[in-house]
């Protein structure tokens, strides 16, 4: 068989596999619309739980998991794309460097179960916070910093390759080649990286499990604050995300439509993940093409 066969052939094959992961996916998110559809109404996605009857929404539920969303970004993306920055620019090849990688790949491959327990031990009882969202968001930082890290590591080398050379040859410092060409440059594949980020934070289970706790009472938007228990912008009172919520459904079984809630809820959840990661694709390709001259 000539060279020309066997590559139409591995061709045809990776095609197929190709095919087949897309089907499975397309299958997977219909049938969690068709199973959970039914309940996208506004009275659901905004209303209260009901510990009893039928007809409760995940309100709460769903102001907690975006609230969860943008204070573990405020944790993960300054870390993460600053040490992505000292690796790509300043960091010398060594042991220490390599040591850094190891850890942050160590770090990478753990479970969120883990994660979670670490959150209970550190966050939850040593630092005396109990379930909080700053528990939650800071044992999810862990599982989201190594990720960030790596994306930005790479988005930088590759940028800086284009234009670092030419930026210092006319006389710029390390500092401004960084700042006014480097990261711009790279901000698409950072943002890219940022918005994965936050589908993983938004179907995060396991994690908030141990450190946010299963509170779902009512929040009072009236109060400011962020300490105490009474506001709901409050860092160190109990929340339940849309994922833990699901899960506890589930388990408990207490409310007679617990299944169509968790249906609506999975169907809620897998549409922010969409989002999340379409959106991080056309705000990437949009970037790369301004910052190009497209």
């Amino acid at each position: 068989m000539d060279a020309k066969k066997v590559d139409k052939i591995a061709t045809i094959i990776f095609y197929i596999i190709s095919m087949f992961v897309v089907f499975l996916l397309a299958a997977f998110i219909l049938y969690i619309l068709y199973k959970g559809g039914s309940m996208l109404k506004p009275s659901f996605l905004f209303g209260k739980p009901k510990l009893t009857g039928v007809g409760g929404g995940i309100g709460p539920q769903l102001f907690n998991s975006f609230y969860m969303l943008l204070v573990s970004l405020i944790i993960t993306i300054p870390i993460g794309v600053g040490a992505g920055i000292y690796l790509a620019e300043y960091a010398k090849e060594g042991p220490i460097l390599r040591f850094i990688r190891m850890s942050l790949e160590t770090m990478s491959s753990l479970p969120s179960i883990v994660i979670g327990m670490f959150g209970l031990l550190v966050f939850v009882n040593m630092a005396g916070w109990g379930y909080s969202i700053l528990a939650g968001a800071l044992s999810v930082s862990i599982l989201n910093i190594p990720s960030m890290t790596r994306i930005s590591e790479n988005a930088i080398i590759a940028a800086s390759k284009r234009v670092k050379e030419a930026s210092l040859g006319i006389g710029a410092t390390r500092w401004q080649t960084l700042a006014k060409l480097t990261v711009p440059t790279a901000m698409g594949e950072i943002l890219t990286g940022i918005i994965l980020a936050a589908g993983r934070i938004f179907g995060e289970a396991a994690a908030f499990l141990y450190t946010a706790g299963l509170s779902s009472k009512n929040l009072n938007f009236d109060l400011i604050s962020l300490s105490g228990n009474s506001s709901a912008f409050s860092l160190f009172r109990p929340a339940e995300t849309l994922a833990v919520h699901i899960w506890k459904l589930n388990s408990e079984g207490i409310v007679p439509d617990a299944t169509q809630i968790a249906n609506g809820t999975a169907a809620v959840l897998i549409i922010a993940v969409l989002i999340f990661n379409v959106g991080a694709r056309l705000l990437g390709n949009r970037l790369m093409k301004a910052y190009s001259g497209k």
